[in-house]
């Protein structure tokens, strides 16, 4: 492995990339009258952050990048389980003390058991193939190359300050694209709107948390991503409750930050992320 050799990355460029087929797509979805068109358009969309990640890797020269990549997608030897155990942990205590809130305001028990269906169906998709989809496929995307890109100029936490802004408004069109989950939102109000948006922001924070302390390892944040998916579907928690927890995971993200100063406010990566990950990787490998 030779560290003399330096990739830049190019987050401006990814991420105008992404927006731009993403968003057309999207946009496209929601115009037609055919299921299937819909679908493969809905599709689309969502690939583009994976696609354009993995072009971007294996079309660059660097042999570094290619690499990195690939050990952070089958490299389980990575993985953490205690830190994955106590974010899959964080979100389930998130989820009780939403709820538990919501019954002191006179909500329902009821809110404590899983759902028999999904609040949504794309095109007639089965709503579970398109959680695992989104979770397996934006991940790729944002791990694979997006949050790296902009990690490498900035500290962890200032690169989730910028991730959660740009996060959010990539899920923009999907407000307007009958039969998603964020369709229905807006059919509720532009307040469950804005809650959703404002939501993502704090849990950025827990994700990249996942994905740092896990030696930035694509495997971990597909899981945590899918069971917190499985989890806001599953649990029939009320459009308020949800509401609600947006409270509760902006304190989880802020305590996060706050017991893992060292991690988010460190600056030895910053113009050398790819150097300083392969040394450690190799250490692991070494001992594994």
């Amino acid at each position: 492995m030779d560290n003399k050799e330096t990739y830049t990355y190019r987050p401006v460029r990814f991420y105008i990339l992404v927006f731009a087929l993403t968003w057309g797509f999207w946009f496209l979805a929601g115009t037609f009258q055919n299921k299937d068109l819909m679908m493969t358009f809905m599709l689309l969309g969502l690939l583009m952050p994976a696609l354009i990640a993995i072009t971007t890797v294996f079309t660059s020269k660097s042999k570094v990048l290619k690499e990195d990549f690939k050990r952070k997608i089958i490299g389980f030897y990575r993985i953490k389980p205690s830190v994955l155990l106590k974010a899959i942990i964080i979100y389930g205590l998130v989820i009780l003390a939403s709820i538990a809130t919501s019954v002191l305001f006179g909500g329902t028990l009821n809110q404590l058991t899983f759902t028999e269906d999904f609040s949504f169906s794309v095109a007639g998709t089965p709503a579970l193939l398109t959680l695992i989809l989104a979770s397996v496929i934006e991940e790729v995307g944002w791990r694979g190359y997006g949050e790296d890109a902009v990690g490498q100029y900035h500290s962890w936490f200032k690169e989730s300050v910028l991730f959660g802004f740009i996060w959010s408004a990539w899920h923009l069109p999907l407000f307007w694209v009958p039969g998603t989950y964020h369709h229905g939102l807006t059919e509720m109000g532009v307040f469950y709107v804005l809650n959703f948006l404002v939501s993502v922001m704090p849990f950025v924070f827990i994700q990249t948390w996942v994905y740092v302390k896990n030696n930035r390892s694509m495997i971990a944040t597909i899981i945590f991503h899918l069971f917190v998916n499985l989890m806001q579907e599953k649990i029939a928690m009320t459009p308020q409750t949800k509401c609600i927890q947006t409270i509760f995971i902006t304190i989880a993200g802020v305590l996060v930050v706050l017991m893992n100063r060292d991690m988010f406010f460190e600056t030895e990566h910053v113009g050398r992320l790819l150097e300083s990950q392969f040394k450690e990787a190799d250490v692991n490998e070494s001992k594994f």
